[in-house]
C-alpha cells in the first residue's frame, strides 16, 4: 500500500496540512519517514484513522445541492460476497457507501487505504480510480 503525503492526507479528510501533523505529534495518527525524507501516512492507518473519526461526526448544515458531485476519498472497507461488493469511503466528513459487482471493485483494485473518487447522481454511486 503506497504512503500518502501529509497534504495528500490533509485533502482527503478535508483538514489542513498544519491539523495533520498537529495529529501526528499527537499521537493520534501514525507517519512514516518516506525515501525523500519525509513524513508520510500509510493508507491503511489513515483509512483506520478516518473511519474512528467519522463515528462520532455530526452531519454539516445544507443551504445548497448538487445533482453532480466527485468525492475524493480514501477506501475504510470492503465487503464481497459471491457475486456483489459494498465498499465503503470517507471524503472529508462524509462517509459514502457503494454497492457494485464483486467483479467491478476487483478490476479497479479497490481495498482498504485505495484513493478513489466517488461520483454521486442521485441514488446512483460510481467509484473510480484518480490518476496519480
Amino acid at each position: 500500500m503506497p504512503n500518502l503525503r501529509i497534504s495528500e492526507a490533509a485533502t482527503l479528510l478535508g483538514v489542513s496540512d498544519d491539523t495533520v501533523r498537529r495529529w501526528i505529534d499527537q499521537g493520534r495518527l501514525e507517519s512514516t519517514v518516506s525515501l525523500n525524507g519525509r513524513k508520510a501516512i500509510d493508507g491503511r492507518e489513515l483509512a483506520a484513522f478516518v473511519q474512528q473519526m467519522s463515528e462520532n461526526a455530526e452531519p454539516g448544515a445544507t443551504v445548497a445541492a448538487s445533482a453532480r458531485n466527485r468525492m475524493r476519498g480514501i477506501v475504510t472497507r470492503v465487503l464481497k460476497d459471491g457475486v456483489m461488493a459494498q465498499v465503503e469511503m470517507q471524503a472529508g466528513p462524509f462517509r459514502v457507501v457503494s454497492l457494485m459487482s464483486r467483479e467491478s471493485a476487483d478490476e479497479l483494485g479497490l481495498e482498504v487505504g485505495t484513493v478513489a473518487v466517488a461520483s454521486i447522481k442521485s441514488t446512483h454511486v460510481v467509484v473510480e480510480i484518480p490518476e496519480a
